[in-house]
């Protein structure tokens, strides 16, 4: 597995997306619940968990998985056991530790279509035996593009590397310390989209304003999907990460002890032309087109974050209670750097949007083609604005979780977590100059704009102060929706706990039930629209109540196992970001429900043929009456009311099968096949537009994708020679589907990968 993308075909419980850049914009769900990770004051519903340390973001997680030891999925609200406290479930993932015995080391080579190279290696070797041991492991990868757009950009490359060291040293035989370090770089193209609905396109509207008729669209609709044909420029997106952490494991006699002590740091940029056309609209971050402003640098999120936990662990009441008491603190910094100019065509790019209502020859006559201009004296072109967001955050707990043997094969579970969480978040201009907007708001607090004009620059207000590129705090905006700046803190603190019973119903199944009380932090909507008209930028702490039932047990003589639970679970205060072609909104959905079963077998039909398989049924919607005064177009929160939740498909399946047998010489070989399948799901954030009308291109239809692996191994097992092959029917699905900008009903898509195929040479020593 090469990174996190590749984990749905193992666990039907989890699904990841990403949007406009893979590092900022990934989202991870389990059980159908997740957060958008366009914003990044968000936290994760879904923690990732490294080595024992919490990486804050799901971007930081995304770089190549390499040497790993396991990687665990945890279902539901955690926070009782060690780390961060989470609302919808963790990612826990190992990597190997040295060996403290003997070398050992491995080697990867993977070549496929797409001009797909993949590199991994790493060895271990002891430096005093028994007593301190060193491990290096790495990889690289690069991969053409998935899309190209009619300018000539490409977007989905992959060129990335990196590097861990390890270090292990027993110091006694009750106490070790292990050391990890990495450092990994990317530098990819990342991420354009499809343009699969443009009703002004089609219709030729843009050829009144004196554009090309299809505003910049050349290609589009499920063609553009299929074949990952996009319609921008560049987009690029580098980012670099680094941290180092340190665990410490004592055994004190009545208790073990556990120290994790990290420090991390992310940075990504982004230079983006992310208005989706072949049209010089508006770009963030480069300073190669005719109007960007002065000292254009690329846009960044920066994110720093050093933790510490604390674990004691032990066994009382002659071992009938196993107990645990931990404490975790962490704090935070991030800093976000956004610069975004207007381009030459925008001012007639958004007069295009008036032509229904005007009809083509006001606009073109009456208003030379050019609406913003013609109300505000002046062309918006080369209008910018330089935004710095920051936060800081600290979060401390304490928690303790508890297993109780009450009779022999009947245990009581309690944990309990309080944490206390604290941020600072600001949003600061560090220069903007937007004279059409400025011109245009001025002039309507003035009475300036007479008769039926008044309700038209009024309309044109929104479009002429696209609030990515507006001066903030300007003398309007305290009466008209143009940013504001803001200083604010939030405060918050929670009780988490955990009751759970387990029973031994026979020898080879047990029973549990149990009630998880989670919570996930609040903050800030990072955006220049926050704190618009004087709004709160702030968004409400997320919790969770979450029931499951289930039965554990093995099969046909122990050569098999499985999993079978049941789960309730209720959110309040539910964290959405919804993207409206023009701002950013963050906002708290008061109840979110999600419910269903889960059942997983693992079986060894014979000695040469395994299966696994998975079924997952998951409810996860917004409820008729999931806010007061239930569903209402009009309003973001309530027209969510009665939808399903974003790529939350009800039915999702997995089959594997594996054969593994000898050859007369020794050699081993091994044919595997794994089918995944899902129902239809919702992939944008709002299932209807603000008048009510279903958004019918924001589903991607129930599909199934089929993958296929062959190898051949020494008879050590030594080398191995693979041949695989992933969808291999080469399904076209959606990730996510949003609003383009500035472009009325127009929809885009963030594309999954299509057929990839290719050969791996496995070698170990």
């Amino acid at each position: 597995m090469a990174d996190l993308r590749s984990l749905d075909n193992l666990s039907a419980s989890f699904n990841m997306s990403s949007t406009q850049t893979e590092s900022q914009g990934a989202s991870l769900r389990i059980r159908g619940v997740g957060t958008t990770g366009n914003n990044i004051g968000l936290e994760s519903a879904v923690g990732v968990f490294l080595d024992g340390v919490y990486l804050s973001r799901p971007g930081v997680a995304l770089g190549d998985l390499v040497d790993l030891q396991q990687i665990e999925v945890l279902r539901g609200p955690q926070g009782t056991l060690f780390g961060r406290n989470t609302s919808a479930g963790a990612l826990n993932i190992t990597t190997k530790a040295p060996n403290l015995r003997e070398m050992d080391g491995f080697a990867n080579v993977t070549a496929g279509n797409l001009g797909l190279v993949n590199v991994q290696g790493g060895f271990s070797a002891p430096i005093v035996e028994d007593k301190l041991a060193v491990r290096l492991s790495g990889a690289y990868r690069t991969r053409d593009a998935l899309a190209e757009s009619t300018t000539g950009a490409e977007s989905y490359t992959r060129d990335r590397w990196i590097v861990r060291g390890q270090a292990l040293w027993q110091i006694n035989p009750d106490a070790s310390l292990r050391i990890i370090a990495d450092y990994s770089e990317a530098d990819e193209q990342c991420c354009d989209a499809p343009v699969v609905r443009d009703p002004l396109g089609d219709a030729g509207i843009y050829a009144a304003v004196g554009l090309p008729a299809n505003g910049g669209v050349l290609e589009s609709g499920f063609r553009a999907q299929k074949k990952g044909i996009t319609n921008g420029e560049q987009f690029q997106n580098p980012f670099e990460q680094s941290g180092i952490s340190a665990t410490l494991e004592w055994d004190l006699g009545p208790a073990d002890m556990t120290y994790i002590g990290a420090y991390r740091s992310f940075k990504a940029e982004s230079i983006q032309h992310s208005d989706f056309v072949g049209l010089d609209v508006f770009q963030v971050g480069d300073n190669s087109t005719p109007f960007a402003a002065a000292n254009v640098q690329p846009s960044y999120d920066d994110i720093k974050t050093t933790t510490h936990e604390l674990r004691f662990q032990g066994l009382a009441f002659d071992g009938r209670l196993d107990w645990l008491l931990g404490a975790y603190y962490s704090e935070e910094e991030i800093e976000e750097r956004a610069l975004m100019t207007l381009g030459g065509d925008y001012g007639r790019y958004v007069s295009a949007l008036f032509v229904p209502s005007l009809s083509a020859a006001t606009v073109a006559t009456g208003f030379g083609g050019n609406i913003p201009a013609a109300l505000g004296g002046v062309d918006p072109a080369g209008s910018y604005a330089d935004n710095l967001y920051t936060q800081d955050s600290e979060s401390l707990s304490i928690f303790t979780h508890n297993v109780f043997e009450i009779t022999d094969g009947l245990n009581l579970t309690v944990g309990l977590r309080y944490v206390e969480e604290t941020k600072d978040g600001a949003f600061d201009q560090l220069s903007a100059s937007s004279p059409t907007c400025v011109n245009i708001a001025n002039g309507l607090l003035a009475g300036a704009y007479p008769g039926t004009l008044a309700a038209l620059a009024q309309s044109a207000l929104g479009a002429t102060c696209f609030p990515f590129a507006t001066e903030a705090d300007t003398a309007a905006s305290a009466f008209l929706p143009l940013p504001r700046t803001f200083d604010n803190t939030f405060e918050d603190e929670e009780l988490v706990y955990t009751v759970k019973i387990g029973a031994r119903l026979t020898d080879d199944v047990n029973f549990y039930a149990g009630l998880t009380h989670g919570f996930k932090s609040g903050g800030f909507n990072l955006d220049s629209t926050a704190a618009a008209g004087g709004a709160d930028p702030r968004f409400d702490s997320e919790k969770i109540d979450a029931l499951e039932a289930g039965l554990k047990g093995v099969f046909n003589d122990g050569r098999g196992r499985f999993d079978l639970a049941v789960f309730r679970q209720e959110m309040e205060d539910f964290q959405v970001l919804e993207f409206t072609g023009v701002q950013f909104q963050t906002f708290n959905v008061p109840k979110v429900v999600s419910n269903g079963f889960e059942l997983e077998v693992q079986n060894a039909l014979t000695d040469r043929l395994s299966t696994n398989a998975a079924l997952t049924y998951t409810d996860a919607h917004y409820p008729e009456d999931c806010a007061p005064g239930g569903y209402d177009p009009s309003n973001p929160v309530n027209r969510l009311c009665g939808f399903q939740l974003t790529n939350a498909p009800e039915w999702v399946g997995l089959l594997g099968l594996t054969w593994e047998d000898q050859l007369a010489n020794g050699m081993g070989y091994f044919l595997t096949g794994n089918i995944r399948t899902e129902s239809e799901r919702r992939t944008s954030t709002q299932a209807v537009d603000d008048n009510g009308v279903p958004l019918e291109d924001d589903w991607q239809g129930e599909n199934t994708k089929l993958n296929l692996r062959a190898g051949i191994s020494s008879a050590d097992e030594r080398w191995t020679f693979e041949v695989w092959g992933n969808n291999v029917f080469d399904e076209s699905t959606k990730a996510v589907t949003f609003s383009v900008p500035l472009r009325g009903p127009a929809r885009g898509v963030y594309l999954q990968e299509p057929a990839t195929y290719g050969v791996t040479l496995r070698t170990r020593f």
